[in-house]
């Protein structure tokens, strides 16, 4: 599939599978993705009443958390697919967010903001699904301040070796039989799988964020590597930054 091709895939799939998407989120990680999710926002420094941009958002479970987390901070959340961003948008609504977090249509390749208008541009789990990583890279660096954070929180196969083999057994047979018996269809639940074990390992991930320009890159492990936590920095001066209370 060309790029345009696969858009399309991925755009289908979440917008066929939204209503288990939450789910399928805690099925996949066997629960873990909330925790990866604070260690992400624990990272995350802005500027008094700073903005942050949620790539990829989903169903808005990253900017929801950074936003309790950042009293000050307003969120600005976008996706490719709009069922997923109607179900945020009420999640968003039930904790009486709506004056702080804004969730709007929109591709990780184009982003629709001016130059430097983030503290942070964070991604969680949505990297995989986009082939040029370089690009959307650059794009979430150019619409952050100088010295600002791109951070990508993503789940891996670079796992601890005794627990490698019953992970990735877990991921490619027991996991698309839990959505067959969740969702009704397998499809999805294969795809993800798959899109896990096609993410470049840390270190070539780590790479391609230097070439998209980022620097100071760190690289967190998290569950023995069932996850990874990368963080770039914008280069360019910036003011000071504040961390979480």
């Amino acid at each position: 599939m060309d790029e345009e091709e696969r858009k399309l895939v991925v755009r289908d799939i979440f917008s066929t599978y939204h209503k288990t998407y939450d789910l399928a989120n805690r099925v996949l990680s066997l629960r873990r993705d909330l925790a990866w999710r604070r260690a992400a926002v624990r990272q995350m420094r802005f500027r008094a009443d700073g903005r942050l941009l949620d790539v990829a958002t989903g169903t808005a479970d990253l900017a929801i958390m950074a936003a309790l987390a950042f009293p000050d901070i307003e969120v600005e959340g976008v996706d490719i697919a709009l069922p997923m961003l109607e179900i945020g948008r009420a999640k968003v609504s039930r904790r009486g967010l709506g004056d702080r977090i804004a969730l709007a249509p929109a591709d990780a390749l184009e982003l629709p903001y001016p130059d430097g208008c983030f503290d942070v541009a964070a991604i969680a789990f949505g990297m995989r699904n986009i082939p040029d990583k370089a690009r959307a890279l650059a794009e979430m660096a150019r619409v952050t301040v100088a010295g600002g954070q791109v951070m990508v929180l993503e789940m891996s196969t670079e796992l601890a070796r005794p627990i490698r083999t019953p992970y990735l057994f877990y991921l490619r047979r027991i996991l698309p039989a839990a959505g067959k018996l969740v969702a009704g269809d397998d499809a999805a639940y294969v795809y993800l799988a798959e899109s896990i074990a096609r993410h470049p390992g840390p270190e070539a991930f780590a790479e391609i964020m230097r070439a998209a320009g980022l620097a100071e890159i760190a690289v967190r492990r998290l569950t023995w590597g069932a996850a990874y936590l990368h963080i770039g920095t914008v280069i360019r001066p910036a003011p000071a930054a504040r961390a979480a209370p």
